[in-house]
């Protein structure tokens, strides 16, 4: 059901916001196109922390520590931003076979991280190329899932024992059981969503899902079943979080582009922020 919440725009005028996080009072995230590392209030007090002069920033974690980890796309980066600076945290340009995409960490510190298995722009006819690569504290990497279709936004429930990734090919959600050593097997897939970008969780294991094409925020169910929808007319959703002092503020990040605007680097992106009832879970 199409939901009669009100959105309400925090933070406008920036290109392309992705990767939002919540963390401690603040919601992190970045401008891909701006190349920037940015956290915002709930109020929309806009912070500047860091540029990424070399390449594509795009998913972002939070270390247990509190440091963050901004992803490059296509050196196939981590970098860790401490003290005011940016240094190299993970390379994974000899493991990853495409650009990597998003990303998130943990309560444990564990990063995993989509590899599309192409480099962008998407191929045609790339079929299900895409994997889950797993960088453990002590900097081992490996890979942990395959056979994705265009792995974008993933989330960790707080019990550390489910992990979600949007298939923006396949339109729908894969779905795995984590192993207590950070291994994944699946589980299956469930709903059916028109290029699922970012996500998060929710403590109803319901997860909330940013769909590109269909200009919508949507709630899907543990069966599958759509629960809610937020319209954002004439933007593409991106990416979505829940934070705030009870987790019960929904961030929207959205865009007013196409992919022929993206292509000569049109974009207009904002922010925007509703409550829901249910609170988020996990990771983001």
């Amino acid at each position: 059901m199409t939901s009669e919440r009100r959105l309400k725009t925090i933070l406008d005028g920036g290109r392309y916001f992705e990767g939002p996080r919540w963390h401690n009072g603040r919601l992190w995230f970045v401008d891909c196109m701006a190349r920037t590392l940015l956290s915002t209030s709930p109020s929309g007090e806009r912070q500047e922390h860091a540029a990424v002069t070399d390449d594509t920033p795009c998913g972002l974690g939070v270390l247990p520590n509190g440091d963050i980890v901004v992803l490059t796309m296509f050196r196939k980066r981590l970098l860790r931003f401490a003290d005011g600076k940016l240094s190299l945290y993970a390379d994974l340009s000899q493991l990853a076979t495409g650009t990597i995409d998003d990303m998130i960490i943990d309560g444990q510190g564990r990063a995993y991280v989509g590899d599309l298995g192409f480099d962008l722009p998407p191929p045609d006819g790339r079929g299900a190329v895409g994997r889950i690569i797993l960088v453990m504290p002590d900097g081992s990497a490996r890979v942990v899932a395959d056979g994705l279709r265009f792995p974008n936004g993933i989330a960790v429930s707080s019990d550390h024992r489910r992990l979600v990734v949007a298939e923006m090919d396949g339109a729908c959600l894969a779905e795995y059981d984590v192993a207590p050593d950070g291994s994944l097997r699946l589980r299956g897939r469930l709903g059916r969503t028109s290029e699922p970008d970012g996500i998060c969780l929710d403590r109803e294991g319901s997860v909330w899902v940013a769909s590109f094409t269909e200009d919508t925020f949507i709630r899907i169910g543990r069966d599958g079943a759509e629960r809610e929808r937020i319209a954002v007319p004439g933007r593409r959703a991106l990416a979505c979080a829940l934070g705030g002092t009870e987790r019960r503020t929904l961030f929207c990040l959205s865009a007013a582009t196409s992919y022929e605007d993206l292509r000569k680097g049109k974009s207009a992106s904002r922010i925007d922020v509703v409550e829901v009832e249910t609170p988020g879970d996990g990771y983001p």
